[in-house]
């Protein structure tokens, strides 16, 4: 499923960065900085897949264009505090979902709109996936100048960037159409998902705002119970970004465990929370695709002349199916364990989806889950045995479930202690 992110940095003096660096190692090339006197080689470097650069299209630059190291010389140059502020840097997420010309197409039009709108020259690296991090993590870093190209040089600064006032505003533009440019390219490359460049809060609030709509036009129970899923799905907190350092310990803890042939345990708590908010978001992908099954099974009943209370009875069924409702409940409670470890006292994602799966059944979310297995045992009058042997499972699987928490937790522990 294709992710947005969007990030945008300056490159400053005061930070003891400067342009020739930056320009050079994003695009894997030699520079040598005329005002530091100092070369800096990144050709060693690998993972880069393209490179350009982008100027206005009314300016006499050519020249420029042609060659990096002069180009960012000439931005040095122009500068002359000790705390300019020399380049801006916009990283971006691109799809996994496309294919390598699709990702520079999309790359490239985000940098022609940044030229198009700031007046700035821009200078493209596309990355691809550090072979041992995660495979779909293709990026580009956007390097742009932070003075308008003004006939054979450099003009004013892009102040609407630098005063908070409007800086904010102007990145919200661009995140913005950033969102639009991907989604854009999804649907030309005819992928299913989107991307949504607003908070979590703000994407809930619209689910279920439209939820409650739907449910007071009535008639279109499906469409809110999808639309409640998906409000649920979002009622989650932000992914915390784990950083260069803990990414490499992480990753290091990974393959050791594969080595071993042990299950992996994060090491670090920004590792452990991470993991937390994927297995949370997985359980909800693992509700809405039951309910995606659902709705065909109602599509198909409706399709073959059943009447509207016994497709809604069908796609139910298929909505609570047993073994995927043991699934998900085992997925939650181990989502429930981590976050009672860390003292947290917010509703679980387990709790949710009981509370919603339940109000669908017409139980009440404070009704235990096992008032609805009766009456589900009740329509189909199951033997005795049956049940007994169903019982008997499942409390010799919570044995196994029980125990394998326990060497987890030892792990974990062990994991701490290091």
């Amino acid at each position: 499923m294709a992710s947005y992110h969007l990030n945008v940095k300056t490159i400053s003096r005061s930070q003891g960065r400067s342009a020739t660096a930056a320009a050079a190692y994003r695009a894997a090339e030699r520079i040598r900085c005329e005002r530091y006197g100092i070369e800096h080689d990144y050709t060693r470097k690998g993972g880069v897949v393209d490179t350009q650069m982008f100027a206005p299209g009314d300016s006499d630059v050519a020249a420029w264009i042609e060659d990096r190291e002069q180009l960012w010389n000439l931005v040095e140059a122009r500068e002359t505090r000790k705390n300019s502020v020399v380049a801006r840097e916009w990283t971006v997420a691109l799809p996994a979902e496309l294919s390598p010309d699709q990702r520079r197409k999309l790359a490239h039009d985000f940098a022609c709109t940044l030229v198009d709108r700031y007046g700035v020259i821009a200078d493209v690296a596309i990355h691809a996936p550090h072979r041992e991090g995660d495979e779909r993590n293709h990026h580009a870093h956007i390097l742009t100048t932070t003075r308008r190209v003004e006939g054979e040089g450099f003009g004013e600064k892009t102040r609407e960037l630098d005063v908070k006032k409007t800086s904010s505003v102007e990145v919200s533009a661009m995140r913005r159409t950033w969102a639009e440019l991907q989604n854009e390219a999804l649907e030309r490359a005819e992928v299913e998902g989107r991307v949504d460049h607003r908070s979590l809060e703000a994407q809930r609030e619209e689910a279920q705002r439209a939820a409650c709509e739907a449910e007071e036009r009535g008639r279109e129970e499906e469409n809110a119970l999808r639309l409640r899923l998906i409000a649920e799905e979002l009622h989650r907190q932000p992914e915390p970004k784990l950083g260069p350092r803990t990414s490499a310990m992480e990753r290091r803890a990974k393959q050791e465990a594969e080595r071993e042939g042990k299950e992996y345990v994060p090491v670090t708590e920004r590792g452990a929370e991470v993991a937390e908010r994927r297995a949370e978001r997985s359980l909800f992908e693992e509700v809405r695709g039951r309910f995606d099954t659902a709705r065909e099974v109602y599509a198909q009943a409706r399709e073959q002349g059943e009447g509207r209370r016994e497709a809604v009875t069908a796609a139910l069924r298929a909505l609570v199916d047993r073994e995927k409702e043991r699934e998900v409940r085992r997925e939650a409670e181990r989502v429930v364990a981590q976050s009672r470890e860390r003292g947290r006292d917010q509703p679980s994602a387990e709790d949710r989806l009981k509370g919603l799966l339940a109000k669908e059944d017409g139980v009440s979310p404070e009704e235990p889950r096992e008032q609805v297995r009766s009456q589900e045992s009740r329509q189909q009058e199951p033997d005795t045995g049956e049940v007994q042997r169903q019982q008997a499972e499942e409390q010799r699987r919570a044995q196994e479930l029980a125990r394998e928490e326990e060497k987890r937790e030892r792990r974990r522990g062990r994991g701490r202690s290091r």
